[in-house]
C-alpha cells in the first residue's frame, strides 16, 4: 500500500518536490522581481541600477552553475534526499540574510551564496519523481512538479506589490523552513538505495565525458532548454526595452511581464506532460511547444505600435511555449544510468542557466555589428533556435526507457 502511494502521481514525494521547486522558483526570480526598489534603497541612480543589477544576476548564476555541479555530483554520492536538505537549508538562510544586506558588494556575495542552494532543488527532485514512479507515470508527474513550481514566479510578483522589499526575502526564507517538515516523510529512491552501498563509481561528473555518446547525450540535453532562457532572460526579462524601440503604448513593466510569462508556463509544464503521455513520446511534445514558441516571438517582433496588454500577452504565449522545463530535464535525466542521474538532472538545468551569459554576449555582440536592438533579439532567436531543435532530432527518445539501471565507467 505503501509503495502504491509512493507511485501515485499525486503521492507526498511528487507534491514535496513540487512544492520545494515553487519556493525555488520564488527565490531565484525574486531579485529580478524586487531588483529596482532594492538597489534604489541603496541610493544608486537607475545606470547603476542597471549596471549594479546586472552583476549582481551574473553573480547569482555563477553560484548557479557551480552548484548545479557540486549538488550532482553529492546527489549521486549521498542521495536523493540529502541534497534536497542541504541546497534548501543554504538558500532559505540566503535569502534571510538577503533582508539585511546594505551595499551591492554585500548583496552579490549572498546572492551567490543562494544561488548554490537553489542549484540542488529541481535537479534533486526531478530524479527522485522519476525514480520512484513508474515510467507511463514519469513525464506527467514531473510535469506536476513544474506546474505548480514555477507559480512561485507568479507569487513573488504579488509578494513585492504588497510588502517592502526586504520582507519579501524573509517571506521566502520562512517557506523554505516550512518545506523542511514536510520533506521528513518523503522516502528515498530505492534505485538510489540499491547501490547506496555498492562499489559502482557514483557521481563521477567526469565520466559524462567519457565516451562520444555520453558527450551528444549530456550536450543535446543542455541544449535543447536554451530557448527557455532565451525568452526569459532575453525577450521578457527586458521586455521594457524592446517595448519602447516598437513604440508600445503605455509603460511597460518587466516584473509583469515575468508574471504573465510564469503563469502561462506553469499551464504549459502540466499540459506537455500529458501531450507526452498521449504521443507516447517525449521528443514530439517538444516538437510542438518549440512551434508554439516560435509563433510567440514572431508576435513578440511584430508588436510595433501596440498596446501594453497585447505584450503582457505576447509574453503570456511564449512562456506557454516554454513551459517543457520539466520535460527537457526529465529527458535528459531518462538518458543516464542512477549512478550519474542525479548529477545530469541537476547540472543541465543550471548549465542551461548560466548558457545566458553566452545567449547575452550573442545578443549584445549583435547590436554592436547590426546597429538594431530588435535585429539583435530575433537574430539571436533563430541562432538559439537552431541550436535546439538539432539538439532534439539527435537526441534519444526516452519515454519507455527502463531506468533501473547503471553507467559502466567507459560504456
Amino acid at each position: 500500500m505503501n509503495n502504491n502511494r509512493q507511485q501515485s502521481v499525486f503521492s507526498l514525494a511528487v507534491l514535496v518536490a513540487a512544492l520545494g521547486y515553487f519556493v525555488d522558483i520564488y527565490d531565484l526570480l525574486l531579485f529580478s522581481i524586487i531588483r529596482v526598489p532594492s538597489l534604489k534603497s541603496f541610493g544608486l541612480n537607475d545606470d547603476q541600477i542597471a549596471k549594479d543589477g546586472l552583476f549582481i544576476i551574473n553573480i547569482q548564476m555563477l553560484g548557479l552553475l557551480l552548484g548545479g555541479i557540486l549538488w550532482g555530483v553529492l546527489g549521486d554520492k549521498k542521495g536523493r534526499l540529502k541534497v534536497l536538505f542541504a541546497s534548501i537549508i543554504i538558500y532559505s538562510l540566503g535569502n534571510i540574510a538577503n533582508g539585511f544586506v546594505h551595499n551591492v558588494n554585500q548583496y552579490a556575495l549572498i546572492r551567490f551564496i543562494t544561488g548554490i542552494g537553489l542549484a540542488g532543488e529541481l535537479g534533486a527532485g526531478i530524479t527522485l519523481v522519476t525514480e520512484l514512479l513508474p515510467k507511463e507515470k514519469r513525464g506527467i508527474a514531473t510535469s506536476v512538479v513544474a506546474g505548480i513550481g514555477l507559480t512561485g514566479a507568479v507569487v513573488a510578483f504579488f509578494i513585492k506589490e504588497n510588502f517592502e522589499w526586504r520582507t519579501c526575502y524573509f517571506i521566502g526564507g520562512g517557506l523554505g523552513f516550512m518545506l523542511l517538515l514536510l520533506r521528513v516523510s518523503v522516502l528515498e529512491s530505492g534505485m538510489f538505495k540499491s547501490i547506496e552501498k555498492s562499489n559502482v563509481s557514483k557521481g563521477n561528473f567526469f565520466m559524462l565525458f567519457a565516451n562520444r555518446t555520453r558527450i551528444r547525450k549530456y550536450l543535446t540535453a543542455i541544449c535543447i532548454g536554451l530557448p527557455n532562457w532565451y525568452v526569459i532572460g532575453i525577450l521578457v526579462s527586458f521586455s521594457k526595452e524592446f517595448g519602447s524601440r516598437m513604440h508600445i503604448k503605455g509603460e511597460v513593466d518587466p516584473g509583469k511581464s515575468i508574471m504573465f510569462a510564469y503563469a502561462a508556463i506553469s499551464i504549459g509544464d502540466i499540459l506537455i506532460g500529458f501531450v507526452s503521455k498521449w504521443l507516447k513520446s517525449r521528443k514530439q511534445s517538444l516538437y510542438i511547444f518549440y512551434a508554439i514558441t516560435a509563433i510567440g516571438i514572431v508576435w513578440f517582433f511584430n508588436l510595433n505600435d501596440a498596446s501594453v496588454s497585447e505584450l503582457y500577452m505576447a509574453c503570456a504565449l511564449l512562456g506557454f511555449g516554454t513551459g517543457f522545463w520539466a520535460m527537457f530535464v526529465t529527458m535528459a535525466a531518462e538518458q543516464f544510468g542512477t549512478n550519474i542521474r542525479a548529477t545530469v538532472a541537476t547540472t543541465v538545468p543550471n548549465m542551461v542557466r548560466g548558457s545566458l551569459n553566452l545567449v547575452s554576449l550573442l545578443f549584445v555582440w549583435l547590436q554592436v555589428k547590426t546597429g538594431n536592438y530588435l535585429s539583435a533579439g530575433w537574430i539571436t532567436g533563430i541562432v538559439v533556435f537552431v541550436i535546439g531543435l538539432a539538439s532534439i532530432y539527435f537526441s534519444d527518445e526516452t519515454y519507455h526507457k527502463d531506468l533501473d539501471y547503471i553507467e559502466g565507467a567507459a560504456a
